[in-house]
């Protein structure tokens, strides 16, 4: 009796009129929880003028403020150029006052608390996710009960200080601190492992925008101020969160930051597989060297 309604649409492929028709429903039902999810990410730029004329600048231009949720399968899962890139950089070029959350969630917990986040808070702004593709369904990607039913949505998840010292090494010993964002994090745990490299940790950004400096710089200067800082990214150098996230860091912490992904390109992902992993493979080595 005390379940909330919930209505699912099947709806027609016009990402422009689906995602204009639920930014109005979001308008009319502010304490509605709207999501519009893409089938794969990379069809959002179908939607473009949407976001751009209503998303990120209605509340600025008209004082109307939205609680949209945009559902972006994201991802570079050896697919092809149309299946893989929901185009954050996009997102993270619009973000300015506060006028989005654009956030990367790893676990199905803080893909949870996300979104009981977005209708608990006693204000409401358009909520881009950058949601998974094979994590679904990945045994190292999991929440236990308990994670759903106490805690919240983290902006920053650095790794214990246990699970650093449960490796062999001492926080000064650490060498390098890797950030990053999404999937690409277990890619990195797991070579990590392979390959018994202990002068690393690995920082996970859940929330690119707006950024919690708080979060993230006591998170880093945990560790020795020596230390090399590492951005790594699945995506292109000219995609992705990295022309976002650099300066950022680079003002924060006063350093250069190492960058560890694909190399520009003109397309969002290549069409061959194998391609595709000889270029993952050699961005996750990169983390742990450049």
């Amino acid at each position: 009796e005390k379940q909330a309604r919930i209505c699912v649409y099947n709806s027609l492929l016009s990402e422009a009129a689906v995602l204009g028709f639920d930014y109005g429903y979001s308008l009319d039902y502010p304490n509605m929880l709207c999501l519009w999810e893409a089938q794969f990410g990379d069809f959002v730029n179908g939607a473009q003028t949407i976001i751009d004329q209503f998303i990120v600048s209605a509340e600025s231009k008209w004082q109307r403020p939205s609680g949209i949720v945009l559902l972006l399968p994201h991802g570079y899962e050896g697919q092809g150029p149309e299946h893989s890139s929901a185009r954050l950089e996009r997102f993270l070029q619009a973000c300015a006052e506060d006028n989005i959350q654009v956030c990367v969630p790893t676990t199905p917990a803080q893909y949870f608390h996300v979104l009981r986040r977005q209708m608990k808070r006693d204000f409401i702004k358009p909520l881009i996710l950058m949601t998974p593709k094979s994590l679904l369904r990945a045994e190292f990607s999991t929440s236990r009960a308990e994670d759903f039913t106490s805690g919240k949505f983290h902006e920053i998840i650095p790794e214990p200080v246990a699970a650093v010292a449960g490796r062999g090494s001492k926080l000064d010993k650490i060498e390098r601190v890797i950030l990053c964002s999404g999937k690409v994090y277990f890619d990195l745990i797991a070579h990590r492992e392979k390959e018994k490299i202990t002068n690393s940790t690995i920082i996970r950004v859940e929330q690119l925008y707006p950024l919690d400096e708080k979060q993230l710089r006591a998170a880093v200067e945990a560790f020795p101020g020596k230390t090399r800082l590492v951005w790594c990214q699945e995506e292109s150098q000219n995609m992705g969160a990295w022309s976002f996230i650099e300066p950022r860091l680079r003002s924060m912490f006063r350093r250069e930051v190492g960058y560890a992904g694909r190399n520009a390109s003109a397309s969002p992902a290549v069409g061959a597989l194998a391609l595709h992993k000889r270029e993952q493979a050699c961005l996750i080595a990169e983390a742990f060297s450049v």
